[in-house]
């Protein structure tokens, strides 16, 4: 996965192998004005588009929520905050200056094909920090996993933007 530094619109490509000679899919902002609802095209290296992440900015208040399309932008699946309490607690934390950053939240989500847990995304802190993408409740591969890369991605480094 390779970002470019300061670049004015988010741009995320991914890569098949280290010397970075094959390009897999990447996600690219819409826009490089953030005005509540961000969208990102996710697109496949040689074929197009293969959806769009859209963080929902008014469902998002309470608890972080993202729509993911396919690529006719239609609705595959929505992934938000798994408890709205950690979700709040984490809002709070975050206002407080030179605290916030500093005290670990969970950033848990789960992941919903209409009103069914499909699956989740789970931060597990480390040294590091290390996230677990959990499908196991998608067997017929409803959600693209280029996409359920992608999502779980974005849920990491364009959340708080």
């Amino acid at each position: 996965m390779r970002q470019k530094k300061l670049a004015v619109k988010e741009h995320i490509r991914f890569f098949a192998d280290d010397s970075e000679t094959q390009e897999l899919f990447s996600i690219r902002a819409r826009s490089w004005l953030d005005t509540g609802g961000s969208r990102y095209d996710v697109d496949d290296a040689h074929d197009g588009r293969i959806g769009t992440l859209e963080h929902v900015f008014g469902k998002s208040l309470l608890r972080s929520t993202w729509r993911v399309s396919n690529a006719q932008e239609e609705e595959v699946v929505v992934a938000r905050e798994r408890s709205a309490a950690m979700a709040i607690l984490r809002r709070g934390i975050d206002f407080v200056p030179d605290v916030g950053g500093l005290i670990p939240i969970p950033y848990n989500f789960e992941i919903l094909a209409g009103d069914r847990v499909i699956g989740g995304m789970d931060r597990k802190f480390q040294l590091r920090d290390r996230y677990v993408l959990d499908l196991s409740g998608d067997p017929d591969k409803l959600l693209d996993r280029r996409l359920a890369i992608a999502l779980a991605i974005g849920l990491d480094t364009l959340q708080n933007r």
